[in-house]
């Protein structure tokens, strides 16, 4: 049986608020970007470093639905 790897809530946070850097969509946290505009990174245009990992994240958050779990981190009072 596969063990399922722990969630560092910290981790989640972070990824929750952090802010598309460039382009259209400049400012808008990574998990409200369109999906297909994501899917479209992953495939041509993948930044390296930090970003392109988050973006892989989200990739795969929203490939499979999970969107819901980020949102309680974006709420002001947590």
């Amino acid at each position: 049986m596969a063990e399922t790897p722990a969630v560092d809530p910290q981790a989640l946070r972070k990824l929750a608020q952090t802010q598309m850097p460039f382009g259209k969509y400049a400012g808008r946290y990574l998990v409200d970007l369109p999906e297909p505009y994501v899917v479209w990174l992953v495939r041509n245009n993948l930044p390296d470093g930090l970003l392109g990992r988050q973006l892989l994240e989200i990739y795969e958050i929203k490939v499979n639905g999970l969107e819901s779990l980020l949102r309680p981190f974006l709420q002001k009072d947590l």
